[in-house]
């Protein structure tokens, strides 16, 4: 042990032989430490472990080193630029291994940006192809037919309507946590690569839903669009924090889960108005959840792409996600009138069935379905619990609900006034 240790340290500090290491060591304690570092600048500025291993004893020396003893020495060696640009790089994320797994797919992201996403511009619905057109000479039938078809609308789908219009708004909020995601932010605001555009492109669809509701709200005359108004300031101002911790994983199971939620409530809000006699509103709300089941299966997707490289990662976080519950966006709302307003809107969408605890439930159940998780296999033991844990809580939760649910319609929906329809009770 003590020939390995020495004969490291003649290569450790450049020496050819031992002869001139006791030479050297014959000099003033005090000039010692200066000659070593010296010699070890010198080395480590050559760069070349090759040098280092040259002056090694002879090759017909008895003793040859080790393996670990070389990986040691290697060790020693100063890093290329390239090296630490990525150590500098990976330092920066809380979630490293997130990042590269969710980079190594940006192609698959490029490409579903270009299906997924429709054309801008000219090529791409926008809101004023549901709306009166005020430039004709007759927009004053037109504007009549709309507000006449809007009357229909009963109060109860009229306040669903405005919490679904006011959770679009806020679209901003919801950016910036796209943006809070590690490695697919946008730094420079026009950041060229596959998540940027990604990012960019599905904001500039959402920012249709919320703009063609408003206007819908607004030229139909039935709402206090002030205090509509109002509401949407102060969700923004409020923000909102669906627990994703800048982990890319949790933000798509999120929103995984969240487009289909939003989905289905704009699906089921289309069914009611044209139950109640609205084509305008029935046209408005199907177009805006395509769009929404368009990026739901985008979002999906790119689950797809992280269990194929990190099951075990991706059950990790979504068992985590589960074990609380899936924060909706909206939950933050007020009107600075009511301080129990989301509350109040959640359940006028569960009486009138546009969104209730039993989809809550089902998306799960999709999900679960979507990413075949019974049928996962290569999981460690710990992760295949928590599988296991996931695949139970669809029934569970669907038990949960029923109950819920039945012990509501019992006891029965208690009405309440919105300002939002100017006092009237839904």
């Amino acid at each position: 042990m003590a020939t390995r240790s020495a004969l490291w340290f003649l290569a450790f500090c450049g020496f050819t032989s031992l002869t001139e290491c006791f030479t050297f060591l014959q000099s003033p304690v005090h000039i010692i430490g200066a000659k070593v570092a010296r010699r070890r600048r010198h080395s480590l500025r050559s760069g070349d472990i090759s040098l280092k291993v040259s002056r090694m004893p002879p090759t017909d020396s008895s003793y040859t080193m080790t393996p670990k003893e070389l990986e040691s020495m290697k060790a020693t060696q100063p890093k290329s630029k390239e090296e630490i640009a990525k150590e500098i790089a990976r330092s920066r994320y809380l979630y490293p291994k997130h990042v590269e797994v969710i980079r190594d797919f940006e192609p698959f992201v490029e490409e579903t940006t270009e299906k997924m996403l429709l054309e801008t511009g000219e090529n791409a619905w926008q809101p004023q192809d549901y709306l009166p057109d005020m430039t004709r000479e007759d927009w004053v039938e037109q504007l009549k037919d709309f507000r006449g078809q809007a009357e229909c609308v009963q109060d109860d789908t009229l306040v669903v309507l405005i919490g679904d219009m006011v959770t679009e708004e806020a679209l901003p909020t919801y950016q910036t946590l796209l943006n809070t995601f590690e490695g697919c932010d946008d730094p420079t605001g026009d950041t060229q690569n596959a998540w940027a555009k990604w990012s960019r492109g599905w904001t500039s669809e959402e920012n249709r839903h919320g703009d063609l509701l408003n206007k819908y709200l607004y030229l139909g005359g039935r709402c206090d669009m002030r205090k509509v108004e109002e509401t949407i300031q102060h969700l923004i101002t409020s923000g909102f924090n669906p627990g994703a911790e800048q982990d890319p994983y949790r933000g798509f199971v999120y929103t995984s889960f969240q487009e289909r939620a939003t989905k289905i409530s704009h699906g089921n809000v289309a069914k009611l108005a044209k139950q109640n006699g609205d084509a305008n509103l029935a046209k408005i709300c199907a177009m805006i959840a395509g769009d929404e089941g368009r990026h739901e299966k985008a979002y999906q997707s790119f689950c797809d792409k992280v269990i194929e490289r990190d099951p075990d990662g991706f059950i990790d976080v979504f068992a985590d996600m589960m074990k609380g519950q899936i924060v909706m966006p909206a939950e933050l709302m007020t009107d600075g009138v009511d301080d129990k307003l989301y509350d109040n809107f959640a359940t006028v969408a569960q009486k009138l069935g546009v969104y209730t605890a039993i989809d809550y439930a089902e998306i799960l159940e999709f999900l679960l379905q979507r990413w075949d998780l019974e049928h996962m296999t290569g999981l460690s033991a710990e992760s295949d619990e928590k599988r296991d844990f996931l695949c139970r809580l669809p029934e569970r939760y669907k038990k949960l609900a029923t109950r819920s649910m039945n012990k509501a319609e019992k006891e029965g929906y208690n009405s309440v006034p919105f300002s939002w329809i100017n006092g009237r009770v839904a």
